[in-house]
């Protein structure tokens, strides 16, 4: 050990758990087109969307997290005491303070470290970086993970570019202390000059000093945000393959933000991979999940049998910020 107690060799890391939770009841797409003059068709063709899951009113940020980290901590073999801290990305609880993240380790019987971290889509993948670097430090040993969205809550049901996008869930991995090397280096960034391709329209100031505003509900640029996911984002998808030391012929999945089936297939195109590759495409009857889009959508490969443990998984989220992140894991 050196100086200020900081280890001189670093340990290994890798997700040991994951677990998904989607709201019980189930919208199609025939339930909002209407306010928004469209068709299932229409919608469909547009994003590959055919449904999407919304909470209950009662049901909050808190208690979805939950069901999907519990989840993910059986499927670790381990109990919320022994997690170490607590990370919790969201942009949909509605409260500035106090966090999501305490109140979900109290629930789960832990007094670990707990905050929530707020890059929207990217959220979970940053997460991810964070606990992979606390547990190669020594600062923790498990490190549960969860990306949570409760984001038909800020979704104008109005608004024809983005009413059919958004769903409720919650994804949750355990990031573990390992023996070998099981998360690749993270490639993140963000582009704060393209803040408003994806935006909440006004502050909540805006709206205390108006009554008479709107919403402040969460809009998009749809033809501006499909061209910079799939021509900037592939390339950052390539780029964690570059840093984790691996081609396209390595992987047994890849798990992009699912933003829209379109983007998806256009990013699989320009990374070349391979035809048989397992590709995540939970979009389909779960719509954009926000921060919670990767961890449901690698829960349901594993889940269904698409994938099996072990594998190498490419993951990427990207969003509003703009924000992304991408890097290649071991399927826990």
């Amino acid at each position: 050990m050196s100086t200020l107690g900081v280890p001189d060799v670093l340990h290994h890391a890798r997700l040991t758990g994951i677990g998904g939770y989607r709201p019980e009841r189930v919208v199609p797409n025939s339930e909002i087109v209407e306010a928004i003059d469209s068709s299932d068709e229409w919608i469909r063709e547009r994003s590959g969307i055919a449904s999407r899951h919304k909470a209950a009113p009662d049901e909050s940020v808190v208690d979805m997290a939950e069901h999907a980290s519990r989840g993910a901590l059986e499927y670790a073999g381990i109990t919320g005491e022994q997690v170490d801290a607590v990370i919790v990305a969201t942009v949909s609880h509605p409260y500035q303070t106090p966090a999501a993240a305490p109140e979900l380790a109290a629930r789960l019987g832990s007094r670990a470290p707990a905050f929530d971290l707020s890059a929207a889509c990217a959220g979970y993948c940053h997460g991810i970086s964070v606990a992979n670097d606390m547990v190669r430090v020594g600062t923790a040993e498990h490190v549960l993970v969860v990306g949570v969205e409760k984001m038909l809550d800020f979704t104008d049901p109005t608004d024809r570019g983005s009413a059919f996008i958004f769903g409720d869930g919650a994804g949750a991995a355990i990031v573990s202390r390992s023996d070998t090397p099981g998360i690749g280096p993270t490639v993140w960034g963000s582009d704060g000059e393209q803040k408003h391709l994806i935006a909440q329209r006004e502050s909540w100031m805006t709206l205390e000093a108006d009554r008479a505003m709107p919403w402040p509900a969460i809009v998009m640029e749809g033809p501006s945000v499909f061209r910079w996911a799939v021509w900037s984002m592939a390339k950052e998808a390539q780029r964690a393959l570059d840093a984790a030391g691996v081609t396209a012929e390595d992987l047994a999945a890849f798990v992009p933000h699912q933003a829209n089936v379109r983007i998806i297939d256009q990013m699989v195109k320009a990374l070349k991979l391979p035809k048989d590759l397992p590709v995540a495409r939970d979009i389909v009857t779960t719509a954009n999940t926000s921060a919670a889009s990767v961890p449901l959508a690698m829960e349901r490969m594993l889940r269904e049998g698409e994938v099996v443990p072990g594998g190498l998984a490419l993951q990427i989220g990207f969003g509003a910020g703009l924000t992304w992140a991408a890097q290649v894991v071991t399927l826990p």
